[in-house]
């Protein structure tokens, strides 16, 4: 069953229709479509959790295909303000492999770190997954060519490292579990947005 009949289901549940159900429902409706955008094969089905109507943003919760678990914050008009992943499931892929459009990362042989180049459109992200283990000590910038873009860090775990903050906020700190672990981009800016990932492990 796809996203959009089980929001409406819910919705019509309820007894009787006004415009706060419309407006909550058109949140939910442009959180859905975005999850579509960037969750991958997994965010093109899966069901809405719960939803939190407020004047200012609906929180949704919603659950992908693969069993990630997102949170996103919409308005009335449907125009999400964020969209991350609550909870990642693990398919055995390593961390929330097939989430969103993944990047697997490696060093040339004899370094530490690496720097890549890329380009996300508005409201999409890119996840970049780096193996590491626990008490090495990761670095992580975002250089963007525009307005700050975002990131976040997952554990391999799922859990965060680091919430999402801004780009020109660099991070530097020790690891604590040992697997994959998930450098997410996020491109909340109006226009397509290039930058250069630096990351370094040690």
């Amino acid at each position: 069953m796809s996203f959009k009949k089980l929001a409406a289901a819910a919705v019509a549940a309820m007894s009787i229709a006004c415009p706060v159900l419309a407006a909550e429902q058109d949140a939910i409706d442009g959180c859905i479509d975005q999850l579509r955008v960037v969750g991958g094969p997994d965010g093109q089905s899966g069901e809405v959790l719960s939803s939190e109507f407020s004047e200012a943003a609906t929180l949704v919760m919603l659950r992908d295909l693969g069993g990630t678990t997102w949170r996103c914050l919409a308005y009335s008009d449907g125009t999400v303000e964020e969209l991350s992943v609550a909870n990642a499931a693990d398919d055995g892929g390593g961390a929330m492999a097939g989430a969103t459009d993944q990047v697997r990362v490696s060093f040339d042989a004899g370094t530490t770190g690496t720097e890549l180049s890329d380009t996300l459109a508005p409201g999409a992200s890119r996840q970049y997954v780096i193996g590491a283990a626990a008490e090495q000590d990761l670095y992580t910038r975002v250089a963007a060519d525009g307005p700050t873009l975002d990131y976040q860090i997952f554990n391999p775990d799922g859990s965060f490292l680091l919430e999402r903050t801004g780009g020109d906020l660099e991070y530097r700190g020790e690891l604590w579990q040992s697997g994959d672990h998930v450098i997410e981009v996020i491109n909340r800016t109006g226009s397509e947005q290039s930058y250069n990932l630096i990351i370094g492990i040690e």
